[in-house]
């Protein structure tokens, strides 16, 4: 099975004194189910260029940008993303944000991110090169499309949900896969081509 490298939201427990890292369970079920071992990358190797060395040992054949923690609030998390998006680029490695990693996607491209309403634990439809129903978990959204980017998708009400770069193989999802009781074939199929 090929090994696809998955962030991870950080959970802060004070009264413990505590900072974890935490996977939904079910991304790990999701990524299996489309054929990958997914390993979640500590946050803490962020400091430095740990990420990278550790990401050369483990080779990879794609890159997940999850879903969780608004961007700013936890810094070792961005950087940790940060550090990935600069990794799947200088190793030419197929990258997919979901939700708040394809906020990370733009926000490395300079496109800030604005409120959006309606779009929190709801479904919605999407249209243009992805149409269907999804799911919605996201208060923000993108202002534009990143340059060098193409829009896959847009909500009902206009809003960008899906984009792919027109040289890498990046895709962005702002719908989350994973928490869909039954999974999606059309994601399913898209997961594996991208990592293919």
């Amino acid at each position: 099975m090929k090994i696809v490298a998955v962030s991870q939201r950080v959970d802060v427990y004070p009264e413990r004194n505590e900072r974890r890292d935490a996977l939904d369970q079910n991304m790990s079920i999701w990524l299996h189910a489309a054929g990958f071992l997914p390993f979640p990358v500590p946050n803490r190797l962020a400091f430095g260029e740990e990420v990278s060395g550790w990401l050369d040992v483990l080779q990879p054949v794609g890159l997940v940008l999850s879903g969780g923690n608004d961007i700013g609030t936890v810094r070792d998390r961005d950087f940790t993303e940060e550090l990935m998006m600069r990794y799947a680029e200088q190793c030419n490695l197929p990258l997919l944000g979901i939700g708040r990693g394809m906020q990370m996607i733009a926000r490395a491209n300079l496109i800030r991110l604005k409120s959006v309403n309606g779009h929190i634990g709801g479904y919605h439809t999407v249209q243009g090169e992805i149409s269907g129903t999804v799911n919605s978990y996201h208060q923000f959204c993108l202002e534009d499309c990143p340059p060098d980017f193409r829009v896959l998708a847009r909500s009902e009400d206009g809003v960008i949900e899906a984009i792919r770069h027109d040289g890498l193989r990046w895709e962005g999802w702002m719908w989350q896969p994973e928490k869909n009781h039954e999974f999606d074939p059309g994601d399913i199929g898209r997961v594996r081509a991208l990592f293919a």
